[in-house]
């Protein structure tokens, strides 16, 4: 007679799923790493030549396509999970109202140590927004988490000494910081797409937390990738492609021409010019160093290098799958001020 004790169905199934969810991160990080030269082989695979500005199109949209639908689905599904155990009533009581300020001062935080494009950025945002975190609170995560990370402040260090990264690092999260609290001030909510508001008003149906199991948890997780990325997919793929197009085919040279002046106009001028770009913060530092070495002033360059990572044409394409126009004009012309503000400070100290 066996003495083995049996496991109720429900939690074997839980474990089953647990464990079928632990080899599905696994093979998701493997595949993750390996979207480099996977991207390569694809290019390879065309008859264009890799240095052409076709082959650098080609490679930056196979790498990033998939990178942000991978981080897509996982940030939603881990979003999912954590909703199961807070409500977004509970979540917005957490997060709003006298601890506003310090929630905005925590996404910015956590923005510092997520070293993502802008693009890469947004699914975390709609995670946070689907959640009911606060809408200011999650724009302080948005614009932090391109522009001020340890890859920006390592380079920038390396290439221009501490100073210039401590004040970059100081400004670029009090950018964030103050930028979100002052969106959150406007209480614009009611200008999220319809379906997100859906979400944060409860209209989505959702059990008891106290009679949810673990394989309900899981399963309101995957609904919730199955709703949202169904929803955005196709604006994911838009954003990157024009992305791809513009870091392939822009001139640097042309940028550089107008941002060597000390012309009042330089620095937002420098801001319209990057606006259309696309890249990461590691990406265009080194365009912050070739412009700099062609005569390109500070503040005006590092204004230019703000809107590439902070105010992305293709982030907003995909951002307005989830903000309607009026918020999206709101959210650029807050974010724009406060990198027009440092690039004219910059200008004047160095």
């Amino acid at each position: 007679m066996s003495t083995q004790t049996e496991l109720p169905p429900v939690r074997r199934s839980g474990m089953v799923q647990t464990l079928g969810l632990a080899a599905a991160l696994v093979v998701w990080w493997l595949v993750y790493r390996q979207l480099i030269p996977i991207s390569e082989w694809l290019v390879a695979l065309l008859p264009v030549d890799r240095q052409s500005h076709a082959g650098e199109a080609l490679a930056f949209f196979f790498y990033d396509v998939p990178k942000v639908m991978m981080l897509l689905t996982l940030i939603v599904f881990a979003m999912g999970l954590v909703r199961s155990f807070f409500s977004p009533e509970r979540t917005r009581a957490l997060l709003s109202g006298r601890v506003e300020g310090a929630g905005n001062v925590m996404a910015a935080g956590l923005g510092v140590v997520t070293p993502f494009c802008s693009c890469s950025a947004v699914p975390l945002f709609i995670g946070f927004v689907s959640a009911g975190v606060p809408l200011g609170v999650t724009f302080s995560f948005l614009i932090a988490a391109p522009m001020v990370n340890e890859v920006a402040l390592g380079l920038l260090f390396g290439l221009l000494g501490w100073k210039v990264a401590l004040t970059y690092l100081g400004f670029g999260l009090a950018l964030a910081i103050v930028a979100g609290w002052v969106i959150g001030r406007f209480r614009l909510e009611g200008w999220l797409q319809d379906w997100v508001r859906d979400i944060q008003s409860g209209t989505v149906t959702e059990l008891p937390e106290q009679s949810l199991t673990w394989p309900d948890r899981y399963e309101m997780a995957t609904e919730a990738v199955r709703d949202i990325v169904a929803k955005v997919w196709i604006w994911v793929m838009l954003g990157i492609g024009i992305g791809a197009l513009i870091h392939g085919y822009v001139p640097a040279d042309l940028m550089a021409r107008i941002m060597g002046t000390d012309a009042w106009w330089s620095v937002p001028a420098a801001v319209v010019l990057g606006i259309p770009m696309y890249t990461n913060a590691a990406g265009v530092i080194p365009i912050v160093e070739a412009l700099l070495g062609k005569g390109a002033a500070l503040g005006t360059t590092l204004a230019f290098m703000m809107s590439v990572i902070a105010l992305s044409l293709p982030e907003m394409i995909i951002l307005r799958k989830v903000l309607t126009f009026r918020l999206i004009a709101v959210f650029i012309g807050v974010v724009g001020s406060g990198i027009l503000c440092v690039g004219f400070l910059f200008n004047l100290l160095f």
